[in-house]
């Protein structure tokens, strides 16, 4: 994150005594990335955080993918997919590589116990719901439309307040990072950046505590996960400063990027990661050249697999999609709009679509289970319809 923030108690001086009420120390916890290079937070607990009463691997963490056919476009409908579970036994990964792995989710239960990713960050976008992520840096409010992204090794559960919640799910292997070309020198968001900082919202309601019993924590690290049973609530922080943190960004404040003539997806892009990136397609006024043709032109993913989770809206390059509805579009072969979509976009104005895009730059993989709700004819969607 490209600011620094500080939440509940913490002492002058970094490194030094901080005591409790009683006398004895908080404990002071460096949360960092890359070593002691990366962004980091400082948390003071009132119970040691190393201190584990019993550990035990719940199971492997292994996705059985597809065997290799002919390359094709594929589109799954996702809006039927099953409901139920909590929030992480609810995700269905249909996709990945090496890089990230890409869902989604239907919870209806509630965690009883908390949970943390030492393997990467994670991003959830939340397509329907609302509800709160309970973590150790405080309580985030996440509604329709919001990205939340969540850093790794971050304790924390998704407590749901509505009786319907929707999720994709992108669990990475790096940072997920405002882009590059956003930021300057000090990190701070530019003015061409089609958000800034105060768009993101960080935790608040910090309220530690210092509660007695059991409690569990299972943690997801070296393909594994694991349960990590404490004596205290892990949610025991007095205070924390830093830049590493979970905030959410809702995809309603990203601000369109228009021109005269159609614009490339790269004016879309919200977040970079090792190998890929994350696009808002957002309601917007169409190009305004009076010959413009909105509607994308054809083109080849050249060295990139396109990935379009389709959210509301209309979306004016494509025929068959619903909400929900997951495209995949492979490096090697070119793609566009659907027959007449072209012809169809002339002359039209704005467009209401909503949708989020993730371009990868190694191929993916399409994992087993996706093959229950994909539809099988879009490869030959771009037929003239008879």
């Amino acid at each position: 994150m490209p600011h620094y923030v500080k939440r509940g108690n913490i002492p002058h001086k970094r490194h030094t005594q901080f005591r409790k009420p009683d006398g004895g120390l908080y404990y002071e916890q460096l949360m960092g990335t890359k070593g002691f290079s990366g962004i980091q937070s400082l948390i003071y607990h009132i119970n040691p955080p190393t201190q584990v009463r019993e550990v035990k691997k719940l199971k492997d963490i292994v996705l059985e993918f597809e065997e290799k056919d002919g390359l094709k476009h594929r589109h799954f409908r996702t809006w039927n997919t099953e409901a139920g579970g909590d929030f992480y036994e609810a995700r269905k990964i249909l996709m990945a590589n090496d890089d990230l792995a890409i869902g989604v989710a239907r919870p209806t239960e509630q965690m009883p116990y908390y949970y943390r990713n030492g393997e990467g960050d994670e991003m959830l976008f939340v397509h329907e719901g609302k509800g709160k992520i309970e973590s150790i840096f405080g309580e985030l409010s996440f509604y329709p439309g919001d990205y939340i992204i969540i850093p790794i090794g971050t304790t924390y559960r998704v407590v749901l307040e509505s009786d319907e919640a929707r999720f994709l799910v992108v669990e990475s292997n790096s940072a997920i990072v405002p882009p590059k070309r956003y930021r300057n020198e000090y990190g701070q968001l530019l003015e061409h950046s089609p958000y800034c900082e105060r768009d993101f919202r960080t935790p608040e309601k910090l309220e530690p505590k210092d509660e007695k019993g059991e409690f569990e924590v299972r943690v997801r690290a070296q393909g594994m996960l694991t349960s990590y049973l404490f004596d205290f609530h892990p949610l025991d922080a007095v205070g924390w400063d830093g830049y590493l943190y979970p905030y959410a960004f809702s995809i309603h404040d990203f601000e369109p990027i228009t021109g005269r003539v159609h614009q490339p997806p790269p004016v879309h892009q919200t977040f970079e990661a090792r190998n890929y990136v994350v696009c808002s397609f957002v309601p917007r006024l169409y190009d305004y050249h009076p010959e413009a043709i909105p509607a994308p032109y054809v083109h080849s993913n050249v060295e990139s697999d396109e990935v379009l989770y389709y959210a509301d809206g209309d979306f004016m390059s494509r025929r068959g999609i619903e909400e929900g509805s997951i495209t995949l579009h492979p490096s090697g072969l070119p793609h566009g709009p659907h027959p007449g979509k072209m012809e169809e976009s002339i002359g039209k104005k704005d467009t209401k679509e909503l949708a989020v895009m993730i371009d990868t730059f190694r191929p993916l993989r399409v994992v087993k289970q996706a093959q229950d709700y994909e539809d099988s004819g879009y490869m030959y969607s771009w037929l003239p319809q008879k």
